[in-house]
């Protein structure tokens, strides 16, 4: 079997993607330079989102990190990492009433996948991997993995994860996956072929490649800057920067968001995000996992069919650029791995990674009794 370069363009979106190795004209990928997503991904309109506001956490993020009011910074960090659970009960009542559990509902899930390729997409930390304070150490169980590996045989499989794709696959250690690290902007196919993959391609995508150098210099120089701070740790991630503080006394919260905030005034062209207990840095082009999610679906052959349902499994806000593609898809389901309520475009829930599991194994179930009839 020989590989051949195909070349995935639109006229709109001003660059060109390629299989095997996808070439950009990375200015263009800059969000004042972009017009809305590519209609041609972007399939029905569905109904309007169900949105759980309270308690309301504010999403804050900046390309221009220059100015603002640290207290801003902290509020948002404390928001976006919340440690208990509500003890409101009528709220969590009427916040699963709206994003019931995916297992409870996995008959329904199944009964609007009649007829059509079922993708499945996972996030990492949280989702496949009980979130620790360690993050070189958030490995899954052997029996996860199985689980996995299994979901991978009956159908495309892809993790799709803010960490470095290479320390994710050290974790997984399945070649039959797609790896989407550094939140989308680093993709690869499997290194095993697929039988439901629609063509034969090894999938690699890098739009931010020219950002390399920069991401390297400013991780030394946040190294330099955080090592005052105990518990701060910076992890690079290729084409992003993660600033954990999950093991940061509260109080030391604003001197680290100072120190992270002086590091990028420097650099307008990387922007910062936050995610749980994680402050990350990236470049400003207009990919996310949504678009990470897109150009899978594209490259398996399913960018303009109906004839596939995707599934999207996260915890985090960053995957909340995916549960939004698949709401503007109409057709997908996004599952929020979560015990609290939250804000979220997801449609189902799941609480934490052992339920992550037991739906992926009723999956596989369902899958080898369909096959037996």
């Amino acid at each position: 079997m020989t590989n051949q370069n195909v070349v995935i363009s639109d006229a709109k979106l001003g660059f060109s993607m390629e299989i095997m190795v996808s070439l950009y004209d990375s200015a263009a990928l800059f969000p004042q330079a972009v017009p809305k997503p590519l209609s041609a991904l972007g399939g029905g309109g569905g109904g309007a989102p169900i949105i759980w506001t309270k308690p309301s956490f504010k999403k804050f993020e900046t390309a221009a990190v220059g100015g603002g009011r640290i207290n801003a910074w902290v509020d948002s960090m404390r928001a976006s990492s919340p440690t208990r659970r509500s003890s409101d009960n009528e709220e969590n009542k009427s916040w699963i009433l709206n994003h019931p559990s995916a297992l409870s509902k996995f008959e329904e899930i199944m009964n609007v996948s009649k007829g059509k390729q079922i993708v499945m997409f996972l996030d990492y930390d949280g989702t496949l991997s009980p979130i620790v304070e360690d993050p070189d150490r958030a490995f899954i169980s052997s029996e996860m993995r199985e689980a996995i590996k299994d979901v991978a045989h009956h159908f495309p499989t892809a993790i799709v994860t803010g960490r470095c794709k290479a320390k994710v696959y050290n974790f997984v250690k399945l070649s039959e996956l797609y790896y989407a690290g550094s939140h989308g902007m680093d993709i690869q196919g499997p290194i095993k072929g697929h039988k439901c993959r629609k063509s034969n391609q090894t999938v690699l995508c890098q739009p931010a490649r020219e950002f390399l150098p920069m991401i390297g210099e400013v991780y030394k120089i946040l190294l330099e800057k955080t090592k005052s701070i105990p518990g701060a740790k910076v992890e690079n991630n290729k084409f992003c920067l993660s600033v954990h503080f999950r093991c940061v006394e509260e109080k030391k919260w604003a001197e680290l968001a100072e120190k992270v905030k002086s590091v990028l005034k420097d650099y307008p062209r990387l922007k910062l995000t936050q995610g749980r207990k994680v402050l990350e840095i990236r470049p400003t082009i207009k990919w996310d996992k949504g678009n990470a999610l897109e150009f899978l679906l594209e490259s398996l052959g399913y960018a303009n069919t109906n004839d596939v349902l995707p599934v999207y499994i996260g915890d985090d806000r960053t995957d909340e650029d995916a549960f939004k593609v698949l709401r503007k898809r109409g057709h997908g389901f996004g599952i929020l791995v979560s015990k609290i309520p939250k804000e979220t475009n997801a449609s189902y829930t799941l609480q934490e990674p052992s339920e992550v599991m037991c739906f992926l194994k009723r999956l596989v179930e369902w899958k080898s009794l369909s096959l037996q009839r």
